[in-house]
């Protein structure tokens, strides 16, 4: 379990390792500082500010939190990524609002399609949900087509975000190797589109958005229980504002891990 860091420290600049170690969740391989420090330069540049300002604030603060998985093409080393996920879930409420679990995934020699990214991202969350040892959350939608569907697990409801290489000019989307946010939805409370703060910060990011990526933002980009929005279709975005991604293949494992009835009461998950 990483130990928290004392938020009003002004940061160093890249991670050291002693930082690296303490916001991380599980083991760093040899591979894991490089890919790490790269996220936290992109994210503290001042010459070309990234546009999500609850990433920067939350790399300014360490708090993010940080997870690394041997192969996003080998199911067979994704098993510790439900402990990594599990153990954020215990603890993100300390870290504050401005966190996120960032899972790395060992970069590869050679860039992939869009198509083959998209498939892998969507296997791991398939592969975090038929692990999930807790039932989907009651009042949670399990079809994606639904307005109030999102991705949950452990009884939590998470935003989840995927970066790769082979976002070349979505420029916000790219990453060294293939890379999952995870961001629970409890730290967007207060943020709702119709409040002035919500307003307000969606109106700031999308502004960043055209100067980082050099384009508009993707039409994806919604609100949260706004008709017309899809959540999924905001976790893995195209490269260009015309592109698509295919259709979403997760499905909830009704027949084994039934919705808990509204009634239910579930003992609350330690912290």
């Amino acid at each position: 379990m990483p130990t928290p860091l004392d938020s009003n420290r002004k940061p160093a600049d890249p991670l050291d390792e002693a930082e690296l170690a303490a916001c991380t969740i599980g083991t760093t391989p040899a591979w894991g500082p490089s890919v790490a420090r790269d996220l936290i330069s992109t994210l503290l540049s001042s010459e070309n500010p990234f546009p999500c300002t609850f990433a920067v604030a939350a790399a300014k603060k360490r708090a993010l939190r940080y997870g690394f998985v041997e192969s996003p093409h080998d199911d067979g080393t994704w098993g510790p990524l439900v402990d990594i996920l599990r153990d954020y879930l215990d603890c993100y409420q300390d870290l504050g609002k401005d966190t996120s679990l960032v899972v790395f995934f060992r970069p590869d020699d050679e860039v992939l399609s869009l198509d083959d990214y998209f498939q892998r991202f969507w296997s791991v969350l398939q592969f975090l949900h038929e692990k999930d040892p807790e039932p989907w959350p009651a009042g949670v939608p399990t079809d994606p087509q639904e307005l109030m569907w999102e991705f949950s697990f452990g009884g939590t409801e998470i935003f989840v975000v995927c970066n790769t290489p082979g976002h070349v000019t979505r420029h916000s989307r790219n990453s060294q190797g293939f890379m999952i946010t995870f961001q629970p939805r409890w730290v967007f409370d207060g943020l709702e589109a119709d409040s002035p703060r919500g307003a307000k910060a969606r109106q700031v990011i999308r502004n960043r958005i055209r100067r980082f990526d050099g384009m508009e933002p993707a039409p994806e980009l919604g609100n949260y229980g706004e008709e017309g929005n899809l959540e999924w279709r905001q976790y893995f975005l195209a490269d260009t504002p015309e592109g698509t991604v295919p259709a979403c293949p997760f499905r909830a494992g009704r027949e084994h891990r039934p919705p808990l009835a509204a009634d239910d009461e579930t003992p609350e998950r330690p912290r």
